[in-house]
């Protein structure tokens, strides 16, 4: 089983200088820049020293390959011509970010001159097609950092995505034109892979998997919920001989995420539910949407990899416009680590098959992001939204909870409604709506507002 999302982040620092300029200024002036990073828990890589020509530039972005990176941040330690910064930032497809220092005018010499660098390096990387980021602010200052914790979260997603494979388990259900695949734009838009399973593969190595594993399972699954005695015994066995299946594949093919066609072959032929094992999957770091949906996968690992927590792929099923909430749903596939901590998870039987496993909760209160990769309109879009989920019973058996969106809940029903979007969202907890408008950016996505 994986553990949890590595949340180390990694950047490429590199402080550029020319030698005609202030150096022990600039030396200084890195220095602090650096120090501020590292206080704030980054892993920094690239050379200790300021860079200062052509070669040590291309010397820095030869090591740039071999170093895994979320940001490249290049420092206008002085002025200097564009041939260094556009040396190191076509090197990597990382979000870049350029930083000048202010310096005060003294009337005497102009000491560093670090803003008309990044002024020069701007139009050089805008010619080449290069995005970039800037900032201009003192090494402490605390919207520059905050700015880098944005694009470093957009750029840990965009490296996840980029190595990523997605397990698709059968096709998606007839009908269910939300759950479309188009491979060659995923693979072209994030570098997704995907790799095919058949359902019989999965319920062959359901049948054969040995009674010891599934009784670790059991015991992992009796610790969070209270009831597992009281369900009908062959239908669970079912659900965790599924999700053992599921995470063999998941270490046997390097499978990040999967998008399972849960029904109605596994009822029908299996006789269990998969939500239970999906939930079993969300929690260890491999996130999987039902109804065989790839880009419900795909989003689930966005927010997983900004947010460093598990993911749950929801319906929205009712809107109160009066009291300004929504109730999300699904049929019992949430993590665990979603309950709300004040009631006890227990496990129940699936609401229109009447089959265990599913389980059985609230979510938890607090802040959460919404998000979506959406083939509305066909072309590929990232739709974000942002808000509270509130501390309440459940609004319907499975796993739910009631959502007061930024926006009115009239308004994010019309969106929904209106654009004809996905029936499906993702949601983590937190506030990664920043974030994932950066990461829109660097994939040229549009976005559509749900707050």
């Amino acid at each position: 089983m994986k553990k949890s999302v590595q949340q180390e982040f990694q950047i490429v620092f590199i402080a550029l200088a020319r030698p005609t300029f202030d150096i022990p200024l600039a030396e200084e002036v890195t220095a602090a820049v650096r120090g501020n990073l590292l206080q704030a828990g980054y892993i920094l890589y690239g050379p200790s020293q300021l860079v200062m020509d052509l070669p040590a530039a291309q010397k820095a972005a030869a090591e740039l390959s071999a170093v895994p990176h979320d940001l490249l941040i290049i420092l206008q330690a002085t002025f200097a011509d564009s041939t260094m910064i556009t040396t190191v930032a076509g090197a990597t497809d990382a979000p870049l970010l350029m930083w000048a220092v202010p310096e005060a005018p003294t009337g005497g010499r102009l000491r560093l001159n670090s803003l008309c660098g990044i002024n020069l390096g701007g139009h050089a990387l805008n010619l080449r097609g290069r995005k970039y980021a800037y900032a201009y602010g003192a090494p402490d200052d605390s919207n520059i950092l905050q700015q880098i914790h944005c694009l470093v979260l957009a750029g840990r997603a965009q490296r996840s995505l980029q190595s990523a494979n997605i397990g698709l388990v059968g096709q998606h259900p007839e009908g269910m034109d939300t759950c479309r695949l188009d491979a060659p734009i995923l693979e072209k838009t994030f570098g997704v892979q995907i790799t095919q399973f058949a359902l019989d593969e999965l319920f062959q190595r359901m049948d054969a998997v040995p009674e010891a594993k599934i009784n670790g399972i059991h015991e992992h699954v009796n610790a969070h919920l209270s009831n597992t005695a009281d369900l009908e015994a062959n239908p669970l066995q079912g659900t965790l001989r599924a999700f053992a299946v599921l995470d063999e594949m998941a270490a046997d093919k390097k499978i990040d995420g999967f998008a399972i066609r849960c029904w109605p072959e596994i009822f029908e032929e299996k006789g269990c539910a998969a939500c239970g094992a999906m939930s079993l999957l969300n929690d260890t770091a491999i996130p999987s949407s039902c109804e065989a949906d790839v880009n419900g996968t795909v989003t689930q690992l966005i927010l997983q990899a900004v947010s460093g927590s598990p993911t749950f792929d929801v319906d929205v099923v009712s809107v109160d416009i009066e009291q300004d909430q929504v109730v999300i749903w699904h049929c019992g596939k949430a993590p665990l680590s979603m309950a709300d901590p004040s009631v006890q998870p227990q496990g129940g039987i699936h609401s229109n098959r009447n089959v265990p496993l599913v389980m059985e909760f609230p979510l938890k209160p607090g802040r959460i992001t919404a998000a979506r990769v959406s083939q509305a309109n066909n072309q590929l879009a990232l739709v974000i939204g942002g808000g509270e989920m509130l501390a309440a019973p459940k609004s319907f058996s499975g796993t739910s909870g009631i959502v007061r969106f930024d926006r009115p809940a009239g308004d994010l029903l019309d969106t929904i409604l209106s654009e004809g979007l996905e029936h499906h969202l993702a949601i983590t907890y937190g506030d990664y709506v920043p974030a994932l408008t950066v990461l829109a950016e660097l994939l040229d996505l549009p976005v559509m507002k749900l707050s």
